[in-house]
């Protein structure tokens, strides 16, 4: 089989197709023909070690996927070959095949394409965790997205408008924005042009938001943690700016404020069947066209180091894929 390997710690130029045997599927676990493999921008980090997940070389990189079950090992129940299913594993799904376990896997409805499978799990899961297991985000409440054309951030947008929420996108361009704006922002701010917190409060008629939805970090965290009203949440989702903001505590205790971290990968470990209930909830929304789960572009497997490098330049405005 071909697989997109990191073989020495770098940047997508040190990546390299090669030829691998096909994986043999254990006991308990399924071997997924995968289709197409979603990347998101921990993936531009772990191949340069530094993200927490520290695989030893060589892997390959990418955590979700689409695929076809061809094989099952000794034991294995709860898929069978010839199911579509969605895959998630920290690592390795740029490969033709990978053998995970069966339990982890979810059926795909016919009504889901092999492109909004893909890249459903991780922004997606992340999201709806975020906003419902975490914030407890309610119809009626206000939600400011910041990044809020990429990945995550767009699933935030959506989902938070599905359940309710008034809306607020906050992103660096008029491009980016309206992407956005099509996926039911209600306001739009640009940060490069208006003082974060003077828009937020503005729009909120000086009362502040309820809840704020960050995947960004850096110097735009502690103007829209000022921005939140009283008992309002903060979503710590990650730091695409690279550098993890210094928060002064004492913001928190004026306004009764939580400091929500979000950390999906180990909810995933730690509730299997709380992620597996999200994972089945934010399919049936796709299928019923509630979420469009917005692909980017799609990439041949060669073109990987253009399509990390949509997500290295902040770019993408939904997911970015490889076709297997």
């Amino acid at each position: 089989m071909k697989a997109l390997l990191c073989t020495r710690l770098g940047g997508p130029d040190d990546l390299g197709v090669e030829t691998l045997p096909d994986p043999v599927p254990a006991p308990g676990e399924a071997l997924v023909r995968v289709t197409l493999a979603a990347l998101n921008f921990f993936d531009t980090l772990i191949i340069a070690g530094r993200y927490q997940v520290k695989p030893e070389l060589p892997f390959s990189p990418g955590g979700e996927a689409c695929g076809i079950v061809e094989a099952l090992g000794e034991g294995t129940t709860g898929v069978a070959i010839g199911d579509r299913v969605v895959v998630y594993a920290k690592f390795g799904t740029c490969a033709e095949r990978i053998a995970v376990p069966a339990g982890t896997l979810v059926r795909v409805p016919d009504a889901v394409t092999d492109e909004q499978a893909a890249g459903l799990t991780i922004t997606y899961g992340t999201t709806l965790h975020a906003l419902r297991d975490r914030a407890r985000l309610q119809p009626g409440e206000t939600l400011a997205v910041l990044g809020a054309s990429g990945g995550v951030g767009l699933a935030a947008v959506e989902l938070g408008a599905l359940m309710g929420a008034r809306v607020i996108a906050c992103a660096s361009s008029p491009d980016k924005l309206a992407v956005a704006e099509e996926h039911g922002a209600h306001d739009l701010v640009d940060y490069t042009k208006d003082n974060l917190r003077e828009a937020l409060r503005t729009l909120t008629g000086g009362t502040g938001v309820d809840v704020v939805y960050d995947p960004i970090g850096g110097d735009h965290a502690e103007p829209a943690l000022r921005s939140l009203a009283w008992k309002g949440r903060y979503l710590v989702i990650g730091f695409a700016a690279g550098e993890v903001p210094r928060i002064h505590l004492n913001l928190a205790l004026l306004k009764g404020i939580d400091i929500q971290g979000v950390h999906w990968g180990v909810f995933v470990e730690r509730e299997p069947e709380a992620h597996r209930a999200n994972q089945l909830q934010l399919l049936e929304w796709v299928a019923q066209s509630r979420l469009t789960a917005k692909v980017d572009s799609v990439h041949p497997l060669d073109d990987y180091v253009a399509a990390l490098g949509i997500l290295q330049r902040r770019e993408a405005m939904g997911k970015v894929l490889l076709r297997l």
